[in-house]
């Protein structure tokens, strides 16, 4: 079976005239595999070399004869690096004691300079199929490849990315806390509700990319994006994630249910139904909101004004207010962002698949002004609250975070175009949104501190 790409057999000659030395394989009279070394000469414009006849060996003329070269490099300590093949096959004619010819019929192979590991091991996942399919036909049961239990749950629901929920969810609980409003029980559920929902958008949208192709049109995942791959690998069905899905947002729905009838209120029905539109709109048709170039407003607007303003409305019992709105855009902005820069390298797969995002739609320098301006715009509307009265002073905290925000703004132009250097970028990018958060929830806790014990200090300018 073939795992590497295929490629024209002259050109499997040029690379093939690239190593020192060849190695001939075939499969001899009595069906043994036959592998020898040989020196061959060869000559791409004609599509054919030619190698003097092994010693005591009878190479065959009446079947595929193979000719591969090989290099890797041990790096002690770390791995390996340079890797290349290739295998080029064809039929050869001559004596047995003088120089044979070759001629090339076909040829792949790969050169790790040219396509990286990762990217080569995604372009293989047909021939793992094919592979496993073949194992199980000979075995006369299913053949899966697995993973334990936990590391399944990781991947599957991606578990880690969480804090982009958790963190608006306690900022809002914090404010309403501030504002003299706290239900422990009501926090908690709100929490877990909030979870729930994001662990159903998360396997959802593998669903979904899933069915319409985007997931099996991307060649380039990383750990930040090209979603969890738990379906390509055949570690989970297409139904199973479909049904856990369905299991977290019924499971988030009960707990909406219970802070409905307990801490309702209009607005947090209202809040709760946009909440499950942006949701299940996200990639879900007929909305596809991320397939319209509306993926970063849509979860701009979901992790960020709806998750902080729901849990504040569940403490005040719908009570609303701008310190809570306002504080929700930077967090907004910044979450909004994770998934920008993590739509960089999967911008081929999502053009191939139909999915306009903004990546897609524009150029790199357009994409990268783009970044800037919305990250400017998280701290100008942090300063702006605060210099407004309207959030307080130790929210200030979060512009120790703009070096990261620098980081991450010079790092996407050199690496744009390479998704596994774009990895680190990514990787400071997801840590901007949660130190942001961090610093912010901090500077909340600062106002509960103080405002505990001196009650008389004012932490408002104006």
């Amino acid at each position: 079976m073939r795992s590497t790409p295929e490629i024209d057999a002259r050109t499997g000659l040029t690379k093939l005239g690239g190593y020192p030395y060849q190695i001939a394989s075939w499969v001899d009279g009595a069906g043994y595999p036959v592998s020898v070394a040989v020196e061959a000469t060869i000559d791409p414009s004609t599509g054919s070399a030619s190698f003097e006849a092994p010693a005591g060996l009878t190479v065959p003329t009446d079947r595929a004869v193979s000719l591969t070269g090989s290099h890797i490099r041990p790096q002690p300590g770390y791995g390996y690096d340079e890797r290349r093949h290739v295998t080029v096959w064809g039929r050869v004619s001559g004596a047995d004691d003088a120089a044979l010819t070759f001629e090339a019929d076909s040829a792949w192979g790969w050169d790790e300079a040219e396509v990286p590991f990762f990217e080569y091991s995604e372009r293989s996942l047909g021939q793992s199929r094919k592979y496993f399919d073949a194992l199980s036909a000979e075995r006369g049961t299913p053949v899966k490849p697995r993973l334990s239990l936990g590391f399944l749950t990781l991947r599957t629901t991606r578990l880690p990315f969480l804090t982009a929920t958790v963190i608006p969810v306690l900022l809002g609980i914090l404010i309403a806390a501030s504002h003299g409003a706290f239900d422990l029980v009501a926090a908690a559920l709100t929490v877990i509700g909030a979870a729930f929902v994001q662990l159903g958008l998360n396997v959802a949208n593998d669903v979904f990319d899933t069915v319409q192709g985007a997931d099996d049109a991307n060649v380039t995942p990383t750990q930040f994006s090209g979603g969890s791959r738990v379906i390509q690998y055949g570690l989970v069905s297409l139904r199973q994630m479909a049904g856990l899905a369905t299991i977290f947002y019924v499971l988030a729905g009960l707990i909406g249910l219970v802070l409905l009838a307990t801490r309702g209120s209009t607005e947090l029905l209202v809040i709760g139904i946009v909440g499950i539109v942006v949701s299940l709109g996200y990639t879900a048709p007929p909305l596809k909101f991320v397939y319209r170039g509306l993926g970063e407003i849509t979860v701009a607007v979901g992790f960020g004004p709806m998750m902080l303003l729901g849990a504040y409305v569940v403490q005040t019992r719908g009570a609303l207010a701008w310190e809570p709105f306002l504080a929700s855009i930077p967090v907004a902005l910044l979450v909004a962002l994770i998934l920008y820069v993590n739509e960089i390298p999967d911008r081929r797969g999502d053009a191939r698949a139909g999915k306009r995002t903004l990546p897609v739609r524009f150029s790199q320098s357009a994409v990268i002004s783009g970044y800037n301006l919305a990250a400017a715009g998280a701290y100008v509307a942090l300063v702006a609250g605060v210099i407004a009265g309207i959030l307080p002073i130790p929210t200030l905290l979060m512009l120790l975070t703009i070096p990261l925000a620098l980081r991450v703004s010079r790092g996407l132009k050199p690496n744009y175009d390479n998704p596994y250097a774009l990895m680190a970028i990514m990787g400071a990018n997801v840590q901007l949104h949660l130190r942001a958060g961090l610093l912010l929830l901090i500077g909340y806790a600062v106002v509960l501190v103080l405002g505990a014990l001196a009650p008389g200090v004012d932490l408002f300018l104006g």
